[in-house]
């Protein structure tokens, strides 16, 4: 017996985050560290807890181990429910067959049967790749407010960067009357954030009329998709279905690339960056290690950074993220970088402009990186980054843009 839920949140986690690669080999994107205690999954999951969505689908398929170990029964989010709470959804055999998740929209039909034993009127499908804050329940309201089929979350981008995203058209009123995805020359500056919140009957009817109508192309050896940007959207739109654009104001960063992700956590420590990760009434939760207090040694010179409980620093940091478990020996140097769990830079080597993946060591005398104010070509110049697992040598010089996914 399950009980009617008025909302229901579908998380897509499967990416596999290709321009992450040296920190994605065996790790799903939305479990990729952030932040100092985070993994950016803890945005998504955490905002659906503030905005009082208790029941979840995380829609897994790339590498889930560690997403899978990391959620485990919800409880850190508030949602080990009873009747409801996060469920991971993997890909799964039924009587017609197998198949992975094709496409975002693919990813959810594949799993009606989850969304129909809550008996849901609306459903808000999220991505797990973002970060940012957002309550849910005032979209949702807004969507109720417009007696809406669709409702999408756009934020106004620069014209310059509008080419890169799915681009809305509005009327005065926020009706979508168009949708471009990522056009040569926009006509507006309305950027589609891949949040959408849909009456559940009608995302019902266009999934399974475009399941259809895919599947009989793919049986003619013909292109074909299934996905809400390409397929569903359009679709609506064509039918004149009510599809409105929630503006959203705040900060949203997509941490697609390796250098977005850098930026972000250097985001973090910027205190002209609106994205606040100490505020009371809208906490970002975490399943946080079982670790001491960090301990500052007498040869610490600590500036403007983050240091996360269970680190050991002895050298100098400044303008950096400094995960759990890290060690910082005497005489080392960080500097504008991102140090993930488990790492050790050891005594002399240098690290700067970098992101030093988890369980890491870096050599004695090791140059990781370089200072921009130190490279003449600066279209040469770019954040260094060394993958999970990686042994750097003594006295190894990791160049600016390099990445490095073996021991070396």
């Amino acid at each position: 017996m399950y009980i009617k839920k008025e909302c229901v949140a579908m998380l897509l986690a499967g990416g596999q985050g290709t321009r992450l690669y040296e920190l994605t080999q065996n790790v799903a994107k939305p479990a990729v560290p952030y932040g100092g205690k985070y993994r950016i999954i803890d945005f998504p999951l955490s905002n659906c807890t503030n905005s009082g969505i208790d029941t979840v689908g995380v829609l897994t398929q790339y590498q889930p181990l560690v997403l899978n170990d990391y959620i485990g029964n919800g409880q850190p989010w508030d949602l080990d429910k009873l009747h409801g709470g996060v469920h991971v959804l993997s890909p799964y055999q039924r009587a017609d067959g197998a198949n992975w998740y094709e496409g975002t929209a693919n990813a959810i039909y594949q799993n009606m049967n989850f969304i129909e034993r809550y008996d849901p009127e609306y459903v808000v499908v999220l991505g797990g790749d973002h970060i940012y804050k957002m309550d849910y329940s005032k979209m949702l309201d807004f969507h109720k407010a417009n007696n809406a089929d669709c409702t999408i979350a756009v934020l106004d981008v620069p014209k310059e960067e509008a080419s890169r995203f799915g681009i809305m058209i509005c009327d005065g009123d926020g009706r979508v009357v168009d949708f471009v995805e990522k056009p040569k020359e926009p006509k507006s500056t309305l950027a589609s954030m891949g949040i959408y919140v849909f009456t559940w009957s009608k995302l019902k009817k266009y999934m399974t009329e475009n399941e259809e109508q895919a599947n009989a192309l793919k049986e003619q050896g013909l292109a074909y998709s299934k996905d809400f940007g390409k397929d569903i959207i359009p679709a609506m739109l064509k039918d004149e279905q009510r599809l409105f654009a929630y503006e959203f104001e705040g900060y949203w960063k997509d941490v697609g690339t390796l250098d977005s992700l850098w930026e972000a956590n250097m985001d973090l420590i910027d205190p002209n960056v609106p994205l606040d990760l100490y505020d009371p009434d809208w906490k970002i939760y975490s399943r946080n290690p079982i670790a001491p207090p960090q301990y500052i040694g007498e040869n610490a010179v600590i500036e403007n950074s983050m240091i996360s409980e269970g680190s050991v620093v002895d050298g100098k940091i400044d303008f950096s993220v400094i995960f759990s478990n890290v060690t910082v020996e005497p005489g080392a140097t960080v500097e504008y970088s991102i140090v993930m769990p488990g790492s050790v830079i050891k005594a002399g080597a240098v690290v700067q402009y970098a992101i030093v993946g988890e369980n890491c060591v870096i050599g004695e005398n090791a140059v990781i990186g370089e200072n921009p104010a130190q490279v003449e070509d600066k279209d040469k110049w770019g954040i260094s980054v060394i993958g999970h697992n990686v042994t750097i040598s003594e006295g190894t010089k990791v160049v600016a843009k390099e990445r490095v996914g073996k021991s070396k």
